[in-house]
């Protein structure tokens, strides 16, 4: 068998008043000899023991030839549909019988020549409808003149034809265990975990075997034609992971798969479409990943969505001849994301929160009686945390929150909110909140935008420092507080000492300097300053600022890092 368009033909036959063998690999069990050029215009021979791809215009019929000379020859016959249902359908008729026109050494005419095969039905030998890999195998097949004829009705597809007369000796598609299902050994939120038997491809044929998994939300694919159907050139393939490292697909962008800017292009099969005036129009690519993992065969998927379903599809490919096998798929619902108990408030009492890196929170206020307005009011102890205000369902509020912030809305009767916190990316998150109708209430007491804490440096002796720090209109307590570090202490380990919420009272009594209340009507002047004596020589000491409000909350200005000189 050989696979030949028109211009090879017109090369490989010429007119002469003997017939033409074309090469193949077993020229005596399977050969084509064509005594008219013109009569296979615009057809395809099938080689021997090599897979064909080619397209099929919708509703455009196709047609392949072989020829088979002995009878009880073995052949087997594989069509692999890609992205659409296949009609198709193998038949065989006697080979044309000789004429006296050889002897004489003239050509036959070519009518008469052309009438010979196309004015006999032939014997069907098998027909097929569908998108499954389907094959015709049979041990012992009649000699004849084979055709294969193809059809698609739904749309301009892709397909792959495999034909030989050696079937037991091939063998180029992998053989599938006796159980050929992928088995789901494990189930999360965002992971799943598969596991299959291997093709006995490897041990027995000692055949080099790497397998490919498929993952999409829509449906199973039937052959990896398919898969590589609807993904773009680009994408097709992707690297194997390191070893004993499991593949996450949703690292290329996210596995809910959105799509970047050039994956639009969809993987286009009619190179040559231009000539025949027909163009395949260009479709959103689909949320579909491939990943080939070499020949282990149990693998996690994860980064995906919790609650949602997932088609799987393993495939087992013959490196060696680049031909593949379909497993049986399977599909698999993440589970549900663990439902978030939801806090209440109470009207005027303070709630503490701890948050998960990157994690969330949500709370709920339903004041008892009617009221104008609302105030929430948040101290994030740590990094900036995001606040989201509901009110029946509406946004009302979505904010950054660093240090101390508050925030009046106005009221509703009879309406309830949802308060949606996000901690930060960096680490965990704390915070205290509270909700009040009493909006002239406060909890918290005011900061200045700026709570560092500066040093005087020429101010600075061996057993004194002096700092300042900026206050604000009301008038509050401040309490300022030292401790000794040794004189490696950085700035790293100082940030981590930096929960704003820790008030003096976790503080030794040891290392209070003192107290003072102070305000300043006028903003500009709102700053105050402090020696504190009585520190040792060439020493490093954190000082610690704490404002008090009525309330009794505190809240800690930044630390600030000092070191008495050595020699004075």
């Amino acid at each position: 068998m050989l696979l030949l368009r028109c211009p090879l033909l017109l090369l490989l036959l010429p007119l002469s008043s003997r017939p033409q063998k074309l090469p193949t690999r077993d020229e005596e069990l399977f050969q084509m000899q064509i005594r008219d050029k013109a009569f296979f215009h615009d057809s395809a021979v099938i080689p021997d023991g090599a897979e064909i791809s080619s397209y099929l215009f919708r509703d455009t019929p196709k047609r392949y030839f072989f020829v088979v000379e002995e009878d009880n020859t073995p052949l087997a016959v594989t069509v692999t549909p890609c992205d659409a249902p296949l009609e198709w359908k193998l038949s065989v008729q006697e080979l044309p019988e000789e004429t006296s026109g050889e002897g004489s050494g003239e050509p036959e005419p070519l009518e008469q020549q052309k009438q010979q095969i196309t004015n006999e039905e032939g014997t069907e030998l098998f027909s097929y409808k569908g998108n499954d890999v389907e094959y015709f195998v049979s041990s012992s097949s009649p000699s004849g003149l084979y055709q294969l004829d193809l059809l698609s009705t739904e749309k301009d597809t892709h397909f792959k034809v495999y034909a030989t007369t050696t079937p037991e000796s091939d063998q180029p598609y992998p053989e599938l265990p006796y159980d050929p299902r992928i088995d789901v050994t494990s189930l999360g939120r965002t992971t799943v975990t598969l596991a299959w038997k291997p093709s006995p491809t490897t041990s027995l044929l000692k055949q080099p075997i790497q397998y490919c998994i498929v993952i999409n939300k829509e449906h199973n694919f039937k052959s990896l034609c398919a898969v590589e159907a609807k993904l773009s050139s680009d994408d097709a393939f992707m690297m194997a992971p390191k070893p004993g490292l499991d593949f996450s697909p949703f690292d290329f962008a996210h596995f809910g798969f959105p799509s970047d800017s050039n994956s639009g292009k969809e993987r286009s099969f009619l190179k040559s479409s231009s000539k025949f005036g027909r163009q395949m129009s260009s479709k959103p690519r689909v949320d579909l990943h491939k990943v080939c993992i070499g020949n282990k065969n149990i693998f996690t998927v994860s980064d995906l969505k919790p609650d949602t379903q997932y088609y799987f599809d393993m495939f087992a490919v013959n490196t060696n001849t680049n031909m593949s096998t379909a497993y049986v798929g399977t599909f698999a619902r993440t589970k549900e994301e663990a439902k978030q108990k939801t806090v209440e408030l109470k009207d005027g009492k303070v709630t503490d929160v701890f948050i998960k890196r990157k994690g969330a929170k949500f709370l709920r206020f339903a004041p008892v009686s009617s009221h104008q307005k609302v105030t929430f009011s948040v101290h994030s102890c740590l990094d900036a945390v995001q606040i989201q205000v509901r009110r029946d369902g509406k946004l009302l509020l979505s904010q950054n929150v660093e240090g101390v912030r508050q925030f009046q809305l106005r009221g509703k009767a009879k309406a309830k909110y949802l308060i949606r916190l996000k901690g930060s990316k960096k680490g965990a998150s704390m915070l205290k909140i509270l909700a009040t109708t009493r909006p002239n209430k406060q909890f918290f007491p005011s900061l200045p935008e700026d709570t560092r804490i500066k040093a005087f440096d020429k101010l600075r002796t061996c057993s004194s420092v002096t700092v300042a720090w900026l206050g604000t209109q009301e008038r509050n307590k401040f309490c300022i507080y030292k401790r000794e570090v040794d004189d490696n202490y950085n700035e790293e380990q100082k940030k981590r000492e930096q929960n704003q919420c820790l008030g003096p009272d976790t503080r030794k009594k040891s290392e209070k300097v003192l107290c003072k209340y102070f305000h300043s009507q006028n903003i500009q002047k709102a700053v105050t300053t402090e020696t504190i004596r009585g520190l040792q020589p060439g020493k490093s000491y954190l000082l610690d600022v704490y404002v008090i409000g009525h309330s009794g909350h505190s809240v800690k200005y930044q630390s600030k890092l000092v070191k008495t000189r050595k020699f004075c």
